[in-house]
């Protein structure tokens, strides 16, 4: 199992028994890569929730804000 930050433990979950213990949004079979996949293409949230509709907005919306927090820290540390 691997490990998910405590601020979006209730929005992401590890099992070994599903998707090779990918982190998911919970609930779901559709692991955060995915999401991460789409951003890296250029491929807009939107267009990921009609792809992904057991993916609730809000979660997505949280986990890109994390990211984003915490790629922020990451860059002010190496300045």
């Amino acid at each position: 199992m691997r490990m998910i930050p405590t601020e979006l433990g209730t929005i992401l979950e590890s099992d070994p028994e599903k998707v090779h213990g990918a982190i998911c949004f919970r609930g779901t079979r559709v692991p955060v890569e995915i999401l991460l996949d789409y951003g890296e293409e250029g491929t807009g949230l939107e267009e990921f929730l009609d792809d992904y509709p057991g993916v609730p907005k809000e979660s997505a919306e949280t986990v890109l804000r994390y990211l984003a927090r915490h790629n922020r820290q990451l860059l002010d540390l190496a300045s």
